[in-house]
């Protein structure tokens, strides 16, 4: 093979406004050959999608080189020949969606390249039919739910079939059947000859590659096969970064039965290592019944909710059809549901940014679908942590935008210092290292902690979390998941939405699933992890722990329901494996 993206001693730095520069790049040398499939991750802030632009021109190397098919990024003259040698599908789809329609937006590339319009409308056909949006066509972008243009993003770039494509945590908002399809759909591409480089947080996508490269504050850290990269847990936590969900638990487990081989990264691994060993059926108890809640009053209540979006016009969309949801004071609930499932729409009227046009709402004392009620008295009550953090951030200061809130509830002086400290804190950014940080400058990872601190900050009695953790590193994710619990401990109440089903185990206790706007499942976690099929038939999926538990019983175990953690796991096993 011979390379496609070299990088020789590049480093870069972005200027600050006043003068100043934050380094990004330090001293970079990697080579990208023809072909190859690289995964590329790193925690929030180490470069990766500072990298990402330098692989297409959209960035230079202050210093060194970066070369694409042989022409030289320096050189303005070759960047349309590396535009189109070099897709990219960015982290933050509205940054790539120039057009008024789906369909529109997808051929605008493809336009711009001067092709002729039978093979511009075949190439929008084919792009739209790989990424599942054929019947959105003619729909504008911006009524799109995140996870939906991202995959008019990506249509765009596979209408100009390029030699190679960087996805730039292009997976973050979709759901699992969403995440699915793309990483198929990658690999798919790898087999037909692109070049493929993936910037992504979740490690299991990682293992799809062919060689993991890992950044640390610039620099390459760790570089080679997922398998050598991933067997050094110890040195991928130091990096802020963590084993795939499998291999987790494979580490666990292997704590407590030695007989385990390591270096098992995925389920299906992990659940034949599991049946090789020596085990017996036995009778097993159920699972302990968990109490049933003190009959009262939920704090959350919404009856027949109906909702359309651009109603009364041609291009009137209906996103909720007669939902349901209680959530019950200091309880922690989740929404599940496929991208454009209505998860968003709901959490919107539940702190009043949209009052209901069918049914009702209520939020502790007031009533939503009242006209006359205060919204501002909700929204001091109700947070929201919006799905896409740059769009609530505003201020040029991270401590600014923290204390934003706080300064309009009276909060001045030292009050207000330490209540900001406090919030920052509790998202994992030191007070010191970022008060003063500019907010445009941040990784996207580090502008949703800044979110959720500027609501926290609040000290609201209800927090609605829209895919708290899309963009964090794993070792913000655990740190957030942390914090969270530990709020949920102090009797705040939790509404989170979110496509990664461990958060969802580990966090919440009961959970509402939604499918194209309407309510279609509603229980205790546990009793609705138990329905694997189902969840699967709606575009979601389950937690690594029920999916290792699946995959014994279709082997003949014997195992109780309701495992949904690595605890219980441990212990159903311990009756089955011979010691």
């Amino acid at each position: 093979m011979s390379a496609l993206i070299e990088f020789d001693d590049v480093t870069y730095a972005y200027p600050l406004p006043g003068g100043g520069r934050i380094a990004a790049l330090r001293e970079i040398s990697l080579r990208i050959e023809e072909g190859e499939y690289v995964a590329i991750v790193g925690a929030n802030g180490s470069g990766k999608s500072t990298l990402a632009r330098h692989l297409n021109a959209l960035l230079v190397p202050d210093e060194g080189r970066v070369t694409v098919a042989g022409l030289d990024t320096r050189d303005q003259a070759q960047h349309a020949a590396i535009y189109r040698t070099v897709g990219m599908v960015f982290q933050r789809p509205e940054d790539q969606i120039v057009a008024s329609l789906v369909e529109e937006d997808v051929a605008f590339g493809a336009e711009n390249m001067g092709l002729p319009p039978a093979e511009i409308r075949a190439r929008v056909d084919e792009a739209l039919e790989m990424v599942g949006l054929s019947e959105m066509r003619m729909r504008p972008p911006h009524q799109l739910s995140a996870g939906q243009q991202q995959r008019v993003a990506l249509a765009g770039v596979l209408a100009m079939r390029p030699r190679c494509i960087v996805f730039d945590e292009a997976t973050a908002m979709l759901d699992p059947a969403g995440r699915r399809a793309v990483r198929e759909m990658m690999a798919e591409l790898h087999r037909a000859g692109l070049t493929i480089i993936a910037i992504t947080h979740f490690m299991e996508e990682a293992l799809d590659a062919q060689r993991v490269v890992v950044l640390e504050r610039g620099r390459v850290a760790l570089d080679g096969p997922p398998g050598t990269v991933f067997a050094d847990a110890d040195t991928l936590r130091n990096l802020g970064l963590d084993l795939p969900p499998a291999a987790r638990l494979a580490r666990t487990l292997r704590q407590h039965f030695p007989a385990l081989p390591a270096g098992m990264l995925t389920v299906p691994a992990l659940v034949e290592a599991l049946d090789a060993l020596s085990h017996h059926d036995v009778k097993l108890p159920t699972a302990p019944t968990e109490p049933s809640p003190v009959a009262s009053a939920p704090l959350i209540e919404v009856r027949d909710l109906g909702h359309t979006y651009m109603l009364g016009t041609p291009l009137a969309q209906r996103a909720l059809e007669g939902v349901t949801l209680d959530v019950r004071e200091g309880a922690a609930h989740s929404l599940l549901g496929a991208t454009g499932s209505g998860k968003s729409t709901l959490m919107q009227h539940l702190n009043g940014l949209l009052r209901p046009q069918e049914g009702t709402v209520r939020v502790g004392e007031y009533a939503l679908h009242d006209p006359q009620t205060d919204v501002r008295a909700v929204r001091r009550m109700v947070g929201l942590v919006f799905q896409l953090p740059e769009t609530q951030i505003f201020e040029q200061y991270v401590g600014d935008e923290i204390a934003y809130g706080p300064r309009l509830q009276g909060l001045l002086g030292d009050s207000l210092r330490q209540r900001v400290r406090w919030a920052m804190e509790l998202v994992g950014m030191g007070f010191n290292a970022f008060k003063d940080r500019f907010t445009f400058a941040l990784s996207g990872g580090e502008k949703r902690k800044v979110a959720l601190a500027s609501i926290l900050a609040l000290r609201p009695s209800v927090l609605l979390l829209d895919e708290p953790t899309a963009g964090l590193d794993p070792a913000s994710h655990r740190e957030l998941l942390t914090h969270l619990q530990k709020l949920k401990e102090t009797g705040m109440t939790l509404v989170l939405s979110s496509h990664q089903m461990e958060d969802v185990a580990a966090l919440t206790g009961h959970v509402t699933v939604l499918d194209s706007g309407r309510s279609v499942l509603d229980g205790r976690v546990t009793d609705v992890f138990a329905q694997g099929e189902p969840l699967r038939a709606l575009g979601l999926s389950t937690p690594v722990v029920t999916q290792v538990v699946e995959g014994l019983r279709a082997r003949g175990w014997t195992l109780p329901p309701g495992l949904i953690s690595s605890v219980a796991l441990v212990e159903a096993l311990s009756r089955c494996l011979n010691s």
